[in-house]
């Protein structure tokens, strides 16, 4: 049985900073890519970051230079660091896996964790 479980979100102050993580079960992890997806209030769901079993990585323009995913395959985790938050990066963060970064979301999704942003 695959799970995806998200943790970390939380209230953060506008400039501060969040690491989430995301420990994936029940799958070959190495082989997949992996990454996030975040979903704001009124908003479409969205590709935030996403990470091959290579370790090449994808940003949405938003957040480059501000934020780094990375992931230990050691222990099934994928991470985002996320630094100078903003409030408009204020939404529900989902995890997922697929194939490749393009394909990500064929696969398990995790219940979410809340990133609020706000002074």
């Amino acid at each position: 049985q695959v799970q995806v479980v998200e943790s970390g979100g939380g209230l953060v102050q506008p400039g501060g900073s969040l690491r989430l993580s995301c420990a994936v079960s029940g799958i070959f992890f190495n082989i997949y890519a992996v990454g996030w997806y975040r979903q704001a209030p009124g908003k479409q769901r969205e590709l935030v970051a996403g990470i091959t079993r290579h370790g090449s990585t994808n940003y949405t323009d938003s957040v480059k230079e501000r934020f780094t995913i990375s992931r230990d395959n050691a222990k099934n985790t994928v991470y985002l660091q996320m630094n100078s938050l903003k409030r408009e990066d204020t939404a529900v963060y989902y995890c997922t896996y697929g194939p490749t970064i393009s394909s990500m979301g064929r696969g398990s999704w995790g219940q979410g964790t809340q990133v609020t942003v706000s002074s």
